[in-house]
């Protein structure tokens, strides 16, 4: 048990630690706005958190410092010019409905950040989905002006990503303030994985979706560029990474969690091309939450069913060892 906890405490600070580098590249492109934005979400969770455990009369640990991670992910699915007052009620609906509601930390169902931003944008999708663009940066009190639709709205739409490979990488293009920087999110892709922070089948299970897809059933007529295109935009790395692969959600096994990754991964990418759905992978790992939960009732079903098997083996094994040693014995 102590493994465990210690375990989860470090996933918790591997995810931060990387959360926190995406943080800085938003602030090298959208200036104090950005890293105020991120901290008025994660000391409103933090507050979520301990008044909700008081209210369930539950002690607070170092285990539910993962509250400030989840803040943190919805912060930078934020555009950086985002309200306060609606992320403020973003981060509380995440917290106190989406996790506590439902048990808290250990009976999670879907991803606290996840189910916010389908909340938000279902009340309030005009401020969601207006950026800033880069390098152009507000005042923390300042009301922001010029907003744009993100690259991801325009390529949906129109099929044109106007931005070299060195700007995407970078992520120098419009969008939510920590989900462009596709460098960053590749490199904490493959640390988490290497960390065993993230489900990697769930990871890879989501690339291999929509990246088959989008070869088989291209969004533009070269299809390199709609691989591409269908990687980096629409949040697809930044959510395969802290959303889709959350190990409190993902299927604990690698095989289960790259077909729950694939499964979001087609049909996101499907409501992109027939509807150019934005950000559609974010809705999609909500609705999927009864895929997970099938899955992992599954994998319980499964280690039971070897349990018992291995507890009738050593009762078989057991028996035969005694009747050995009494047949020694008279001998």
């Amino acid at each position: 048990m102590q493994y465990k906890t210690r375990k989860e405490r470090l996933v918790w600070l591997d995810i931060m630690i990387t959360l926190l580098t995406l943080e800085l590249m938003s602030y090298f492109y959208y200036g104090i706005r950005s890293v105020f934005l991120a901290g008025v979400c994660v000391v409103t969770g933090f507050a979520a958190e301990l008044v909700s455990l008081r209210l369930m009369k539950r002690k607070f640990t170092a285990d539910d410092l993962t509250c400030t991670s989840d803040a943190l992910i919805l912060a930078l699915m934020f555009p950086a010019v985002m309200d306060y007052h609606i992320s403020v009620i973003a981060v509380l609906f995440a917290i106190v409905v989406a996790k506590n509601l439902f048990g808290g930390r250990l009976n999670m169902i879907f991803s606290p950040a996840a189910a916010a931003y389908v909340f938000v944008l279902t009340s309030w999708e005009r401020q969601l989905l207006q950026y800033t663009e880069p390098h152009i940066k507000t005042g923390i009190f300042e009301t922001p002006s010029n907003l744009v639709k993100s690259a991801s709205y325009v390529f949906d739409h129109t099929g044109t990503f106007d931005h070299s490979d060195f700007e995407v990488l970078l992520g120098n293009f419009s969008g939510p303030a920590g989900a462009v920087s596709i460098l960053l999110l590749a490199v904490a892709a493959v640390v988490l994985m290497m960390r065993r922070s993230i489900s990697a089948g769930a990871f890879l299970g989501t690339i291999c979706g929509t990246g088959l897809f989008a070869v088989v059933t291209p969004m533009v007529s070269s299809r390199s560029d709609s691989l591409k295109y269908s990687l980096v935009t629409n949040m697809v790395l930044f959510s395969a990474i802290y959303i889709v692969s959350d190990l409190r959600i993902a299927p604990k096994r690698d095989y289960y969690a790259f077909f729950y990754g694939l499964f979001i991964g087609v049909i996101s990418y499907v409501l992109v091309l027939t509807g150019a759905k934005e950000n559609a992978i974010v809705i999609v790992s909500v609705l999927f939450t009864p895929i997970a939960l099938g899955f992992k009732h599954l994998e319980k079903k499964i280690d039971t069913a070897a349990q018992e098997h291995a507890a009738e083996t050593a009762a078989e094994e057991a028996a035969e060892t005694a009747a050995g040693e009494e047949a020694a014995s008279h001998e």
